[in-house]
């Protein structure tokens, strides 16, 4: 089922993404959650915090998905996935290699050729990063999922390390041609993700 959330604050977020894993059965149908965050930086369970440089007035959470620090806001495009994985017969590896596959796929659908790093979960369009994934996997269940930055500002990234990463550039649609707002995009992943987590 994909629920489009609108725009929501990140810490309630969160924990209703907590909340539904605690409270899931077996029978309990897999969810996709499209949402926009108002600015916010989070860290993972990995994050250090020197990585975070100069944050100023954007809060930081420190948050229970894997990776390190990275930063959401309006005009990013996240879709949160509430998955049973044993149902679905995959792990946390395979989980990754879908997510990127669907942001891949959204880029395509752009004419924009997006691809892999290894060892660097994620999307990219040449040496730039578009696309972050960050995950928590608990009782057997996913939740937290991928962001795909659209038209949002690109200044806070300048003051953090992207998922670790000195100097890791992050880009967005909007400066690869693509004139598509927040909907269209999030309408785009979230058919490309019930296809590729069928």
């Amino acid at each position: 089922m994909i629920r489009d959330r609108g725009r929501l604050e990140y810490m309630p977020a969160w924990h209703e993404m907590q909340a539904f894993n605690r409270a899931r059965g077996a029978d309990t149908p897999d969810e996709i959650w499209l949402v926009e965050h108002p600015p916010v930086y989070t860290l993972g369970l990995a994050g250090r915090a020197e990585h975070v440089l100069a944050p100023g007035d954007i809060p930081v959470v420190k948050t229970d998905r894997g990776g390190q620090v990275t930063y959401h806001g309006p005009g990013q495009a996240i879709a949160y996935v509430l998955l049973d994985l044993k149902r679905l017969g995959i792990g946390a590896k395979e989980l990754v290699r879908r997510l990127e596959a669907s942001a891949i796929d959204v880029l395509g659908s752009y004419g924009l050729r997006g691809h892999r790093r290894d060892g660097m979960p994620g999307v990219y369009v040449e040496d730039a990063k578009v696309c972050a994934i960050g995950l928590r996997i608990s009782r057997g269940c996913s939740y937290h999922g991928l962001a795909i930055n659209v038209d949002l500002d690109l200044e806070p990234f300048s003051r953090i390390d992207p998922c670790g990463y000195p100097g890791l550039a992050a880009t967005r649609l909007a400066d690869l041609g693509v004139g598509d707002k927040i909907d269209a995009v999030q309408h785009r992943l979230g058919e490309s993700l019930a296809r590729t987590l069928a």
